[in-house]
């Protein structure tokens, strides 16, 4: 289980990367930050779903979308010019602390049972 959050928090880690790199690309009319978040989508999304292999939904796409929503927005505050402000930095705190609340309410070491496929 412990390598399955791994994975999840290095996808949340690359999904900074793909929204940065989105906002770097302009468009995708710039050729590197559009391959850069190419590469970071992939891979992102690609340990997200290795991960749901071995735990619950609902923790798991919480951290994953908490860290990619903070890195961004604590990245764009320390590279990128966006504005810094008490608000900002307490509205991070509340959504890191949100998700480690949500992960640590309940998730077990496998995900529940899952429905039938038609």
């Amino acid at each position: 289980m412990a390598t399955a959050w791994l994975m999840v928090i290095v996808a949340g880690l690359f999904e900074t990367g793909f929204a940065v790199s989105l906002s770097l690309s302009e468009g995708f009319t710039r050729l590197w930050p559009t391959i850069g978040f190419c590469v970071f989508a992939l891979a992102s999304f690609g340990l997200l779903t290795l991960s749901l292999k071995k735990l619950d939904v609902g923790p798991s796409y919480a951290v994953w979308t908490g860290l990619g929503a903070s890195g961004t927005a604590i990245y764009g505050m320390a590279f990128l010019g966006d504005l810094v402000s008490p608000f900002k930095i307490v509205s991070i705190s509340l959504v890191i602390v949100g998700t480690i609340g949500l992960q640590l309410s309940g998730s077990g070491t496998e995900p529940g049972p899952r429905p039938p496929r038609a």
